[in-house]
């Protein structure tokens, strides 16, 4: 991972256009390709950010310290350095992921056991399948054979979509599996997570958690 903290303005063109002005900010270089730029302010949520696939260019000549980002869409984040204030880089090896609270965990084997939870058809390949960036919860296959990822979380949120993102990347390189869909499960999904998995193609489930264990809610029923 590379830290830079530099007096910046940033420039994003691609489906919209933004602009950050000249400011002090944070901008992380992950070992995946990814670039976000991060204020003081703003907890884990960055500014602006390019996810991988991606290339870093870095200007030379008239254009040194002309940062530019480009993905496979050819959307542009232009980070213009006024001055470097700091400039690091660590290697942290691979994660082990995060480990799933007591929740997470026994929602995902119930899943696997009553895959059809997700369709009618539905067969399970198996459980914390493994990728080089950390196992995905559930791969299994549609009704038409097709792979597909699953992502549980108890509270589905914008950093769950971009874990499945990062996976579907990885699982559609490999040419026994794709194409791979994904699916991104929780017991509750946020507006903001289900507008940005749509737009990624990627299916959103909602678990109910009791019904899946068996229990009946306590609701009055008429019949």
């Amino acid at each position: 991972m590379r830290l830079v903290i530099a007096r910046c303005s940033v420039d994003y063109a691609g489906r919209l256009t933004a602009h950050l002005p000249s400011a002090p900010r944070l901008i992380l270089v992950k070992a995946d390709g990814s670039v976000s730029i991060h204020a003081d302010d703003r907890a884990y949520k960055p500014l602006n950010w390019m996810s991988p696939p991606c290339t870093l260019k870095e200007g030379t000549g008239e254009e040194e310290g002309v940062w530019t980002v480009i993905n496979k869409a050819g959307e542009k984040l232009i980070i213009t350095m006024e001055e470097v204030l700091h400039d690091s880089s660590h290697e942290l090896g691979v994660d082990p992921g995060l480990i799933k609270d007591g929740v997470e965990a026994h929602l995902q084997e119930l899943l696997a056991d009553r895959i059809e939870t997700l369709g009618e058809g539905y067969t399970l390949i198996r459980r914390e399948y493994p990728t080089a960036i950390g196992p995905v919860d559930i791969l299994c296959r549609d009704a038409d054979g097709k792979t597909v990822a699953v992502e549980i979380k108890r509270r589905g949120e914008i950093d769950g979509v971009e874990q499945l993102t990062r996976y579907l990347e990885l699982l559609n390189r490999d040419p026994h599996l794709a194409p791979v869909r994904g699916v991104f499960a929780a017991q509750e999904i946020k507006p903001q997570a289900r507008v940005l998995a749509t737009d990624r193609g990627i299916g959103c489930q909602v678990l109910d958690y009791d019904a899946m264990r068996g229990i009946e809610d306590d609701k009055l029923r008429l019949f």
